[in-house]
């Protein structure tokens, strides 16, 4: 017997599954997170860089680091007196083209 595709909605999910992605799509509930996020789709970033990426204050932006490392979605390295942040959390990658392909209008970028 063939097991269905994982993706297939007859699949039931695991509670312990739900439960960590509920975490993590409440903790990318701040359009802040996101645009954070965004900026480390490609690779790591410094807070500098990622300050500078998303407009917002140097606290704001490692307010906002702390929660997202706090629930496992980033982490982070340091070099010298540089730290670099970088994506832990698979899902972020899914859930930021999820956006991109359902809520952006054709040239909406």
């Amino acid at each position: 017997m063939t097991k269905p595709p994982r993706d297939e909605p007859n699949v039931m999910i695991a509670t312990e599954v739900l439960t960590r992605a509920a975490e993590v799509i409440k903790c990318l509930g701040h359009p802040l997170r996101l645009r954070l996020l965004e900026a480390l789709e490609p690779g790591e970033k410094s807070v500098g860089e990622l300050q500078e990426y998303s407009g917002a204050s140097q606290t704001a932006v490692s307010q906002h680091l702390g929660s997202l490392r706090a629930r496992g979605i980033v982490d982070f390295r340091r070099d010298g007196t540089h730290v670099f942040y970088h994506i832990t959390e698979p899902k972020v990658t899914a859930i930021l083209k999820c956006i991109r392909r359902h809520d952006l209008a054709d040239g909406d970028v």
